[in-house]
């Protein structure tokens, strides 16, 4: 049975070794199969791949030709549409400039509050210092003060129990007695009415005072006032404001136009016009009206107030832009402003700053209905010369303006952008204004002994060749341009730790605007784009 028992042991033996040949065997041909149909699906792969690529190369020929035909059927429709891009692109770029300006008045806005924050902080500083030198004293102080302020709360509480206790038997006895309670609620209720009916009667009796006879709303700034028996006053006040603003610029080249630096030929035609409109008004003849154009900041609005002074006339300015929004109430606005224009016993020039605003052809389709009557009202009043009214147009587009308002212009200005010689005044100019005379503009008074006097600023190597510098590189610079980017060296300067200019930081000032200036430009599409 042993044996037996090995016997079979051998035999299971080997058949485990077949059975594990059969399984090695089957592995084989179980990998050889895999491989092969790894192989025919490699193969089916590259097949596909390959339909894939021609199947694409068709798509895009077909596509191809797709935008072909799409692009010609475009240029079809572009032919047609044409007329409508360009309202399009003008409506954009006057939304353009409308964000340009509103991010430059932010700009300035913030950077007015920067300043605002620097001086304040400065001030708080200051007054800490001073704060801790008093403190010691403020104990004694402060329990004087308390033992002041006891004795008056006890005063004033005996003072309030009384007066309670007044008023509390007055009005139980009125309570208390039915005929004292009546009149006194018909006394209360005439006293309100009374002072309702006076209030509402005073409204009324002011609105019509001021329709007839206040300025009208269009009107932003005025030589005449808002009211006849203001106007004294107001002109006392602009001609005393002019002689000290200007008196030294008046001393020096006796052109009697303040900080207007206009180019020479132009400046001579502005003076003569000022004396023919003197004379006209002189010899009651009628007056001619102007047209003045340019690129914006070159001194148009600044010009015709320093002419309507110069020709003893009444100055009142109003912008275009302020009659759209009235509608249907145009029309009336503005026959109410050549109705308060016409009693100035003086004349009046009625200059209207960014005029095609709504002086625009009427021809436009987005010109609503209500412009266009405005703009036949204006016309109406304009149709014949004038002998009490100088009308002058400022515009930066004067090809928009309506054909019937260009036949109105007598005398047409151009204002161009300053040269290197203007602009070397203009720097000159607003460098007295802002750097030398900064801390000059507060009144000689007994407040100054209250007020914190600024500090003066430091001029340091500042030379008529580093003005001359800057002014050429200033190429394309308005004098606007030329004003803020002196107040830009300005805040510069109160920005340092000394509060001094030097000729290093008034290049610097000068380098960043100089590249502000190109970047709008470019942002403008105005110059073409250069590697930084």
């Amino acid at each position: 049975m042993k044996k037996q028992e090995e016997t079979h042991q051998q035999e299971i033996a080997a058949k485990k070794l077949e059975l594990q040949k059969a399984l090695a065997e089957i592995e084989l041909e179980q990998k050889r199969v895999d491989f092969e149909e790894r192989k025919k699906l490699d193969q089916q792969r590259a097949k596909i791949k390959s339909q894939m690529a021609q199947y694409e190369d068709e798509l895009k020929r077909k596509r191809l030709q797709a935008e072909h035909e799409a692009q010609r059927l475009r240029n079809q429709e572009l032919v047609k549409m044409q007329e409508e891009s360009g309202i399009r692109l003008e409506q954009i770029r006057r939304a353009t400039e409308e964000q340009i300006q509103e991010q430059r008045r932010q700009t300035e806005r913030h950077r007015a509050d920067l300043e605002q924050a620097t001086i304040s902080k400065k001030a708080m500083a200051e007054a800490e210092g001073r704060i801790l030198v008093t403190r010691q004293t403020e104990d004694v102080k402060r329990r004087l003060i308390l033992e002041e302020i006891n004795a008056d709360r006890e005063k004033w509480i005996q003072v309030i129990n009384t007066t309670f206790e007044h008023i509390g038997g007055g009005l139980r006895t009125i309570l208390t007695d039915q005929n004292k309670l009546v009149v006194a609620v018909g006394g209360v209720t005439a006293l309100a009415a009374g002072i309702y009916t006076t209030r509402e009667g005073a409204r009324v009796v002011w609105g019509y005072v001021d329709r007839i006879l206040g300025q009208p709303s269009l009107i932003r700034e005025s030589s005449r006032g808002k009211y006849p028996w203001s106007g004294f006053l107001s002109r006392a006040t602009s001609t005393l404001t002019s002689k000290l603003k200007n008196g030294s610029n008046l001393g020096k080249d006796r052109n009697g136009f303040g900080d207007v630096i206009l180019n020479p030929s132009l400046q001579k035609r502005v003076k003569q016009l000022a004396n023919a409109t003197a004379n006209t008004k002189l010899h009651q003849a009628p007056f001619r009206n102007m047209l003045f154009y340019g690129p914006p900041g070159t001194g148009k609005t600044m010009a015709a107030r320093e002419l309507a002074r110069n020709s003893g006339l009444d100055y009142a300015l109003m912008t275009g832009g302020d009659v759209a929004p009235l509608g249907s109430q145009a029309v009336t606005k503005i026959h109410q402003l050549f109705d308060w224009a016409k009693k100035s016993n003086r004349g009046l020039l009625l200059f209207i700053d960014e005029a095609d605003a709504f002086l625009c052809e009427r021809n436009k389709t987005y010109m609503s209905e209500a412009q266009r009557s405005a703009l036949n009202a204006l016309l109406f009043r304009t149709g014949d010369q004038s002998k009490d009214i100088v009308l002058a147009l400022a515009t930066n587009r004067p090809g928009d303006l309506d054909s019937a308002v260009a036949d109105r212009i007598d005398e047409v200005l151009e204002f161009p952008l300053p040269g290197e010689d203007e602009r070397f005044k203009l720097l000159k100019l607003y460098l007295d204004k802002y750097i030398i005379k900064a801390g000059d503009k507060h009144e000689k008074s007994w407040l100054q002994f209250f007020r914190r006097q600024p500090q003066k600023i430091e001029v340091k190597g500042i030379t008529d060749d580093l003005i001359r510098e800057a002014a050429s590189r200033t190429q394309g610079f308005s004098g606007r341009e030329i004003a803020k980017m002196m107040a830009s060296v300005q805040a510069a300067v109160y920005g340092s730790k000394d509060c001094e200019l030097t000729p290093g930081l008034f290049r610097e000032v000068v380098d960043y605007k100089v590249a502000e200036h190109k970047q709008r430009r470019r942002l403008a599409g105005e110059e073409p784009k250069q590697d930084a």
